[in-house]
């Protein structure tokens, strides 16, 4: 089962995040990167400032024959397309396409897999559940509703986007 986690929170030139996402998957659809599965668009507060503009955040369950460092480049790719220039991190950003878990592999990387701190991530495993709710930490063999129950409320309660 591969994975990717996908957020924006800028406006791209297709329009803002939602939208942006959407596209993304399309963009990806026509490099060999076939979305089986997405969650639900989660709306999650920015950090670590959190006057700017909300995160839209999402999971995509996909199938391709790239391995993960091409896919990686890939998913770079794509950023790119869509606006993405890379500055000071977790800075805000018109898109956001990580490599979460490819077929349970661990791997130092690039790119590290599974994807570091996933499982402290909220905005990643609340829309993980919804694709893939039988999934399991590759190094820690925890099951997702686990990693849930352990996260704070706060980053468990999170609004979808309606």
């Amino acid at each position: 089962m591969i994975l990717l986690a996908l957020g924006a929170n800028l406006p791209s030139a297709v329009g803002p995040p939602a939208l942006t996402l959407r596209a993304a998957l399309d963009k990806l659809r026509n490099l060999s990167v076939v979305p089986v599965a997405t969650s639900q668009f989660f709306v999650t507060p920015a950090w670590p400032d959190p006057s700017a503009p909300a995160f839209v955040n999402a999971v995509a369950r996909v199938e391709t024959a790239l391995d993960p460092a091409c896919l990686l480049r890939q998913l770079h790719a794509v950023e790119e397309f869509f606006g993405r220039r890379r500055g000071a991190r977790n800075a805000p950003r018109t898109l956001d396409l990580d490599l979460l878990d490819y077929d349970g592999r661990i791997e130092a990387g690039p790119p590290q897999l599974p994807h570091p701190r996933l499982e402290q991530r909220g905005f990643v495993l609340m829309p993980l559940a919804e694709v893939a709710p039988r999934w399991r930490h590759p190094i820690t063999g925890r099951s997702i509703s686990q990693l849930i129950a352990a996260l704070d409320p706060q980053n468990r309660d999170l609004p979808t986007l309606k």
